[in-house]
């Protein structure tokens, strides 16, 4: 299975999620909304740790775009191990890139998924340019 992720990415943060009863859908898996919710809490995890979380009144990050592959059902119960790259750093903007495996099932890939996310001055809703800090981390 191909998995679109460049190969100047950045590893920059693993996180363990627990798949939920109520994640599922009618058909017996968790829902495809439930994948973008999953990806959202790495890519918040990753920021929050570096200090960089959203902030209404101030700077931080917005998401101009999303998307995910899905590759394998995941059900309930189990873990999913979500590892966060990061790359292409640009003015005011950088990638991000999240892997989504089952923890008993190593290296199998359920999910792949990402966004392109731009750095904002929240106040004015203006992108600004990524502070030299969260340059430093996505360059690696």
């Amino acid at each position: 299975m191909r998995i679109d992720i460049p190969e100047d990415k950045t590893l920059v943060h693993e996180t363990r999620i627990q798949i939920r009863w109520g994640d599922m859908d009618a058909m017996g898996h968790v829902n495809n909304t439930v994948y973008f919710r999953y990806l959202e809490m790495a890519r918040i995890e990753w920021l929050d740790s570096l200090g960089g979380a959203p902030s209404p009144a101030g700077q931080g990050p917005v998401i101009v775009n999303a998307f995910c592959n899905f590759h394998r059902q995941l059900t309930y119960p189990g873990d999913i191990l979500a590892r966060h790259y990061v790359s292409n750093p640009g003015r005011s903007s950088f990638d991000t890139w999240i892997t989504l495996e089952r923890v008993d099932e190593p290296g199998v890939i359920y999910a792949s998924g990402g966004a392109t996310t731009v750095w904002q001055d929240a106040t004015v809703q203006k992108a600004i340019p990524l502070p030299e800090w969260l340059r430093e981390k996505i360059a690696g």
